[in-house]
């Protein structure tokens, strides 16, 4: 059972590569060369992972439309769009890289970009559009997929919204959440004691960028290789019971 744990974690931590596309890791200590002689210090520097923030602040994404306003200067007010390549583009200073700033940081950038043009420059950024933020539902349910996160919303009432467990499904599924650029935590929970009342609270709560798969059942992947039921040379066997 705990090998064919560790090899779902391993072959959808993939999945998360392809849907993500942050290159997210499973939490594992990184193993060290027999000789290596790298320092204590340095190696728990090489495996540090920054803890995540508890309200953090919305940044700029691919696409996302921006209004600078200049209270000093209306006329170079502007509604401008972050490009493919996370510049925007600002008339007499040029490309400015603003993804993955915040809004608050977006101001400050376009204010030193202005120094020289302009004498103390107040800029204020609003979002006029951005990436609304969304989770995704793999593996045996009714409608995997990308959801968007509305509010919020449970792991239980997140695969509601996705159709529900498929027949297939196993109800001990996996929530994967980034907590940096390249690293993800990934959580097991037992969805079939959460709805029999046992460990209600366990029931995470997603945040934006979650993923949760629901695996297939053991005996269904049995059930499509070896025939069952009664025939010529067959005999009836039970099968054990399924989550």
């Amino acid at each position: 059972m705990k090998e064919r744990g560790t090899r779902l974690l391993k072959l959808f931590g993939a999945a998360l590569l392809l849907v993500c596309g942050t290159g997210l890791r499973g939490q594992q200590q990184p193993t060290t060369p027999e000789g290596d002689t790298t320092s204590g210090t340095a190696k728990q520097d090489a495996v540090h992972i920054a803890p995540m923030e508890r309200t953090p602040r919305y940044k700029v994404c691919l696409d996302d439309v921006l209004l600078l306003s200049f209270p000093l200067s209306p006329e170079l007010n502007q509604r401008v769009t972050v490009q493919p390549d996370g510049f925007i583009i600002l008339p007499t200073v040029g490309a400015i890289h603003v993804a993955g700033l915040t809004v608050a940081e977006v101001a400050d950038a376009v204010k030193k970009a202005y120094v020289g043009s302009l004498h103390d420059p107040i800029v204020d950024v609003d979002l006029a559009d951005f990436q609304r933020p969304f989770f995704t539902v793999l593996g045996q349910v009714g409608k995997p997929g990308q959801y968007d996160l509305r509010y919020d919303i449970t792991v239980t009432q997140a695969i509601a919204v996705a159709g529900g467990f498929a027949p297939t499904a196993k109800t001990q599924v996996f929530l994967y959440r980034a907590i940096s650029s390249n690293w993800a935590e990934v959580r097991e929970l037992k969805i079939r004691d959460l709805l029999q009342g046992k460990n209600i609270t366990e029931d995470a709560h997603l945040r934006p960028g979650d993923m949760i798969f629901v695996p297939e059942k053991a005996i269904t992947k049995f059930r499509k290789y070896v025939p069952y039921g009664v025939g010529v040379g067959m005999s009836v066997v039970p099968y054990p019971s399924a989550y």
